[in-house]
């Protein structure tokens, strides 16, 4: 009788299921550690300098989109809405070149805004992102965070103001000097809601692998806030609900913060006619994820013992949309502008 193995046909030789590797001529030498890289590459998979251009790197190169640390200066692409219809073909290109499925490309396109679509820690990375949107034929900016005025002291908090008819006096937190601004200065004004998220957890300390959990307590805050730009300053100046004195509304004053501030920010302009009233925030929030998406924040509060030999350990996680909020709110100052 004939073997089983007799009977199999003969395939020839297996395809290899990865794709091929590049070959020591195509690799791209990092002029600081001297190290290999593929030719896709803008930076440094080593030591994160940038790599040297050449014209067979140049068609190779795909941006990989490497965030910023926290503390970290970025650059971001910011897409402005097209001119005219844009093909399936460039969607489809667009959104692989940004790791985004087509569908929340679409959705970027759909608000006919300014709204940012990357944001790296590395301009080289920036720079090749607008170029390939330019061979695409869609329009964008690059804009460091310096540029958008992503800066420590660029936030100024109003604790209180007095509103005249031509002018707005405004008391800043932890400053002694009032500031005066003409109602006419006033360029754009922008509200939105802030909210955040407080995860705690506190565990004891075993000799199991796992820790055993004590207590779990979950935390929300959401609070209404305006932010205001004048042609006079640079600043960002905010009105939280939580931390502001309405007293300036006198009789329209109301019992709840909330309620205050939508009569504030319908005071404002009603009296500011030269400014831009915006409220696309609430819109556009999911959109803005795919570039500036809430990083959470964890902290412990240190270690604690209980008693003899019993250790206890709690953490805090903080997620907020605060600094996704400033962001934007510097981005419509800049288009403004």
């Amino acid at each position: 009788m004939p073997k089983d193995h007799e009977n199999i046909p003969f395939l020839g030789p297996v395809e290899p299921s990865e794709p091929q590797g590049f070959s020591p001529d195509q690799m791209i030498r990092c002029e600081e550690c001297l190290r290999a890289n593929p030719p896709t590459r803008v930076i440094c998979l080593y030591c994160v300098a940038p790599l040297p251009l050449t014209e067979a790197s140049a068609r190779l190169r795909k941006p990989v989109l490497r965030p910023p640390e926290k503390h970290q200066l970025g650059y971001n692409n910011i897409l402005l809405p097209p001119d005219q219809a844009i093909s399936a073909e460039v969607i489809a290109e667009a959104a692989t070149l940004l790791k985004l499925s087509e569908e929340n490309f679409q959705e970027i396109l759909s608000h006919a805004l300014p709204l940012p679509v990357a944001r790296t820690a590395s301009r080289e990375e920036a720079e090749l992102v607008s170029q390939r949107f330019q061979d695409l034929g869609l329009r964008s900016l690059m804009l460091s965070d310096l540029q958008l005025g992503l800066t420590e002291n660029a936030l100024k908090r109003v604790k209180s103001m007095i509103l005249e008819d031509e002018y707005l006096v405004m008391q800043q937190s932890g400053a002694a000097e009032e500031v005066i601004v003409s109602w006419a200065d006033v360029v754009l004004i922008l509200s939105a809601r802030l909210c955040e998220t407080r995860f705690e957890v506190t565990e004891r300390m075993t000799r199991k692998p796992e820790k055993e959990i004590l207590d779990t307590s979950e935390f929300f805050r959401d609070e209404a806030v305006i932010d205001f730009y004048t042609s006079a300053h640079e600043f960002t100046w905010r009105v939280s609900a939580n931390g502001f004195d309405f007293s300036c509304l006198g009789n329209e004053k109301a019992l709840v913060a909330n309620e205050n501030i939508g009569r504030l920010q319908r005071l404002m302009a009603a009296k500011a006619l030269n400014a831009e009233v915006d409220d696309s925030y609430r819109r556009v929030r999911n959109a803005l994820e795919f570039a500036w998406a809430m990083q959470p924040e964890t902290q412990s509060s240190g270690w604690r013992r209980e008693r003899p030999g019993k250790l206890t350990v709690g953490m805090a996680t903080t997620k907020s949309n605060e600094s996704q909020f400033t962001r934007y709110s510097r981005l419509r100052y800049f288009v403004t502008r």
